[in-house]
């Protein structure tokens, strides 16, 4: 560990997805000051300035609840969800979570640096768990593995890690796995319409493996194969696409089948993975890993019976559930900033 770890106080890790932030604190010797999920509203629906007071409100929250002060930070972590650069812009196209105009091209890191005065280490939230995951499961070993992993969420985060360092690639947009175009002979049935995802791009991951891939995509076609379905009742499609996984869990032939379209979808999205990284893991987290225990395994299962490995590579994977799913984004950007820290 470099002198300039020695001498850090703490790294604050921030969260920031649709509807939530979630914090956590890491300090100079790399271990998590809190051991529980810390959440408070994201408010990212009503625009950057009012997001970013969130995300303030947060950060004071976590260093209150660890009985720390502003003047202890080293640096702090960020996460957001993508498409964004390695920088925190926002992309010029917006994003699920960013769909007002005033977000698109807004450098977020830079705002919140701006307003602490402590550098703001950026990752998008894919990478954020996928390095959280590595390193949970890899453990010493995390910098000589390589692994790929995909969060199911609102929308499909995903992230690349190689020699346990993030890829982010030119523009910082590498691992972007929702917007990857996935086969859909085979997965889609027979009547059933080509998904589309809110990015524009017909057939990708999200448009499958997501909250919002079932509420567009998925639940209404399912709901014409089962007329009089329960969830048909609700008040409408998206409160209807929260309720799906508590019916899978009580083997609901509907939403089972959703659920079997979205393992199929990550297992065809591992595949292409396979041949581009041959990864030592696979992870999957998110949604599915806040479920119990038996169906969790039943869906990591399907993902895996429907990635098509080669021979030598079945025998060296491992596929795996990301471990505390629900704060692995905080976690995780609080570790690449400590990384940050240590080449610094």
């Amino acid at each position: 560990m470099s002198a300039s770890i020695q001498r850090a106080t703490v790294v604050v890790g921030l969260d920031n997805g649709g509807t939530s932030n979630s914090a956590t604190v890491l300090d100079g010797s790399g271990r998590f000051l809190v051991d529980t999920l810390v959440e408070t509203p994201s408010r990212v629906k009503e625009g950057p300035e009012v997001a970013i007071e969130a995300l303030l409100q947060a950060l004071d929250g976590i260093l209150e609840l660890t009985g720390l002060d502003r003047a202890c930070i080293r640096a702090i972590g960020l996460d957001t969800p993508g498409p964004a650069s390695d920088d925190g812009v926002i992309s010029s196209r917006g994003a699920t979570n960013f769909s007002r105009p005033e977000w698109h091209n807004f450098g977020f890191r830079a705002a919140l640096e701006a307003r602490l005065g402590v550098p703001v280490i950026y990752n998008n939230d894919g990478n954020a768990a996928a390095l959280y995951a590595h390193y949970s499961f890899f453990e010493l070993e995390g910098s000589s593995r390589s692994s790929v992993s995909a969060i199911v969420g609102t929308g499909l985060a995903g992230g690349l890690i190689e020699q346990g360092r993030v890829i982010r690639g030119a523009t910082g947009m590498a691992g972007e796995l929702g917007h990857v175009h996935i086969p859909t002979a085979g997965l889609l049935e027979q009547d059933q319409p080509m998904t589309r995802c809110n990015c524009g791009l017909d057939g990708d991951a999200e448009s499958f493996a997501s909250l919002t891939g079932i509420e567009k995509n998925l639940l209404p076609y399912w709901l014409t194969r089962f007329p009089g379905h329960e969830l048909s009742k609700q008040g409408s499609l998206a409160q209807a696409a929260k309720l799906v996984r508590s019916y899978a869990e009580r083997n609901d032939p509907l939403a089972l089948a959703i659920f079997s379209q979205q393992a199929k979808a990550l297992g065809r999205l591992f595949t292409i993975a396979s041949n581009f990284l041959d990864p030592h893991a696979y992870f999957v987290g998110g949604g599915v890993v806040e479920a119990s225990e038996a169906f969790r395994e039943r869906f990591l299962a399907e993902v895996r019976r429907n990635t098509r490995l080669r021979e030598e590579q079945l025998a060296k994977v491992s596929f795996s559930l990301i471990s505390h799913g629900d704060m692995a984004g905080a976690r995780g950007a609080a570790l690449a900033a400590f990384q940050a820290l240590e080449i610094s």
